[in-house]
């Protein structure tokens, strides 16, 4: 269904902190001639906490309809208020997206009870395949292997977007919820691997700046050729490492604009990279010959 290089697609904002309408619609098209397999807008990397909910809408059905069915657009719909999550979700199913990506509750801290009943909520109210998202570092709450086995026998609960960085977790969950649960990675240093455990793709940070590498090195695992992949995550190795030394979106903003992709803007709380960082992103750029 799911699978491949999933690039979690930024929001270009002018610098006026407006959204970058015609950036988003050059940026779509240009993912889709770089091979890349879907786009996943307005999660954390596309700034989905700072956004209204006009405009967080309003990115999904841009996508949707740039995107016009050429690849997927797994669209999110994650909130810690479940009617919140229920509307964004239902809002990306009306315009037509393919999937939601769902983040587990942050800040409110539910238990395993909790998430199983938030998750068939937001399933209930929709009909379109959900992608759990668990990242622990983030939402403060780690959904565990046994929970999502128990939420893998809804019929629209897809797969998983583990940012855990924990591998082991892919075979665990194999168990839980079978071989035919999607597992991509959440983590692109850990890409690679997870990819061996079972996975078959990644929603990508830097495969905002590198779409054709990440694509390619996605495209040689699910082929079973892990030496090319681990030839390409050389290559892309300190450019994972460089846009997460502050945070990744910062980081990844900051690349495209050395590319002409879009500026780097981004909106308050987060503030641009400092001077040593921008040395680090433009050396991994150089690493990976995209400069």
């Amino acid at each position: 269904m799911f699978q491949g290089s999933l690039p979690a697609l930024v929001t270009p904002l002018r610098e006026d902190g407006e959204i970058d309408w015609p950036a988003l619609e050059r940026l779509v098209d240009w993912h889709i001639d770089q091979g890349s397999n879907g786009l996943v807008p307005v999660g954390t990397t596309g700034e989905s906490p700072t956004l209204t909910h006009a405009e967080h809408e309003a990115v999904v059905e841009a996508v949707v309809r740039i995107a016009a069915g050429r690849i997927p657009v797994i669209a999110g719909a994650g909130s810690n208020n479940t009617r919140e999550a229920i509307g964004l979700a239902q809002h990306a199913c009306k315009v037509g997206a393919d999937g939601l990506l769902v983040v587990t509750p942050y800040y409110n801290k539910p238990t395993q009870e909790g998430l199983i009943a938030h998750y068939t909520a937001v399933h209930d109210a929709t009909d379109k395949p959900i992608i759990i998202y668990n990242i622990p570092g983030r939402s403060v709450v780690d959904m565990t292997p046994e929970t999502m086995g128990t939420l893998a026998r809804l019929p629209r609960i897809a797969g998983v977007k583990d940012a855990t960085g924990k591998l082991e977790r892919v075979c665990c969950q194999r168990i839980t919820c079978g071989t035919d649960f999607v597992q991509l990675s959440g983590e692109d240093a850990t890409a690679h691997g997870f990819n061996a455990q079972g996975g078959v793709g990644c929603i990508s940070v830097t495969a905002n700046v590198a779409p054709q590498l990440c694509a390619q090195m996605q495209a040689a695992c699910l082929r079973g050729d892990y030496a090319e992949a681990l030839r390409l995550q050389d290559r892309l190795m300190p450019l994972h490492i460089a846009i997460f030394i502050e945070p990744g979106l910062v980081g990844v903003k900051y690349a495209m604009s050395r590319l002409g992709l879009c500026g780097e803007t981004v909106r308050l709380p987060l503030v641009p990279l400092t001077a040593g960082t921008r040395a680090r992103v433009d050396a991994a750029l150089a690493h990976a010959g995209l400069v």
